[in-house]
């Protein structure tokens, strides 16, 4: 069977498309020494960085929402990369039941990666290469790798640790991004603000935030308001709680998104803008839709992507969904149904 990663070796793709699997070890190698190679090239062609991270409970839509606005931003024509960091131990979702954990989307090179690359594919009309989904169990397996190479490896004796050594893998594998000619690079991290195995992403990040210029990167935190009907009340207790975890990690929120099944009420904007530190302005709500398709032009109706593009110190750009507005359209008229047969593992009745 071919191996995806050396079949690009050999093409010379390699560089662009790194995921590590199929590298034979390189005893001369740095992993911090490149991340700050990779920080200047970074800051020297302006890119921007954008990390989503969800909170109150999983499953909120954090791959959608940043697909959506990953298309507004390609629409304005800035090239767009996407990546998903999972903090599960699997080496990768190949293994994982679709019943928990949803579909396995498997990339045009072969990879087997979480379910959000093929909203983001479809959102921003692209195909990802397979560095675009990296797992815990990825990043430690590398990290130990490493370490086994003993006074060979780059490592040589030193006594490993969650920080920096883990961290700055992480810090690796997002870099690394700057090699695939995007203006802006959105990384979405996997799980809930709290999870214990996420801290070292959450730390990661808060490294890269504090290593890249001002302005040169964004954090945008997806919430969820619960409504309760016997008080016909929008709580925003757990978005507070949520925004708390995420600064006791060093991450201060510059976007909230709210997602809710409710109309979300400026009272209710307000009173999280003023509990949570972040301006009114950068409230944003991503209400329940009949199709996720719908959500691009819902951001746009909010003007979310003026909003990121001013705290990123990018052009606002004139930009039109109406094909987008069309194809929702003619969702929304199917009448017809049809019924389609799915082939898999660990599937029940």
């Amino acid at each position: 069977m071919s191996q995806p990663g050396k079949d690009k070796e050999a093409k010379g793709q390699g560089a662009g498309t790194w995921r590590g699997v199929h590298e034979s070890p390189d005893h001369s190698r740095n992993i911090r020494s490149e991340n700050i190679s990779y920080l200047k090239n970074a800051e020297r062609h302006g890119l921007k960085f954008i990390f989503i991270t969800g909170g109150v409970i999983s499953s909120l839509g954090k791959g959608v929402a940043g697909a959506s606005l990953g298309s507004l931003l390609k629409g304005m024509g800035y090239p767009v990369s996407m990546q998903k960091l999972d903090p599960y131990l699997n080496t990768d979702a190949g293994t994982m039941n679709p019943l928990q954990h949803g579909e396995v989307y498997v990339t045009d090179d072969g990879a087997e990666t979480d379910m959000d690359l093929g909203h983001y594919e479809r959102l921003l009309d692209t195909h990802l290469p397979e560095n675009s989904c990296f797992t815990s169990g990825f990043i430690y397996s590398r990290v130990i790798e490493t370490e086994r190479q003993g006074s060979a490896g780059e490592y040589r004796g030193k006594t490993i640790q969650i920080v920096p050594h883990v961290t700055d893998m992480i810090k690796h594998v997002i870099l690394r991004q700057t090699l695939s000619g995007a203006r802006v690079v959105m990384v979405e991290i996997g799980g809930t603000v709290g999870d214990i195995e996420g801290l070292p992403f959450l730390e990661a990040v808060h490294e890269l935030r504090n290593e890249l210029p001002p302005r040169g990167s964004l954090s945008i935190h997806l919430t969820y308001l619960p409504y309760l009907k016997s008080s016909g009340e929008t709580k925003t207790k757990p978005t507070q709680h949520s925004v708390k975890e995420l600064r006791a990690v060093g991450l201060r929120p510059d976007i909230i998104i709210c997602r809710s099944d409710e109309d979300v009420s400026e009272d209710t904007r307000y009173k999280i803008a003023k509990t949570c530190g972040v301006g009114f302005d950068s409230i944003f709500v991503s209400k329940h839709l009949e199709y996720v398709y719908m959500l691009p032009e819902h951001f746009k109706e909010q003007k979310l992507v003026e909003k990121v593009c001013d705290l990123l110190n990018l052009d606002i750009k004139p930009f039109d969904i109406g094909p987008m507005i069309r194809f929702t359209s003619e969702l929304s008229g199917l009448k017809k149904e049809v019924r389609i047969a799915v082939v898999g593992k660990y599937v029940d009745q």
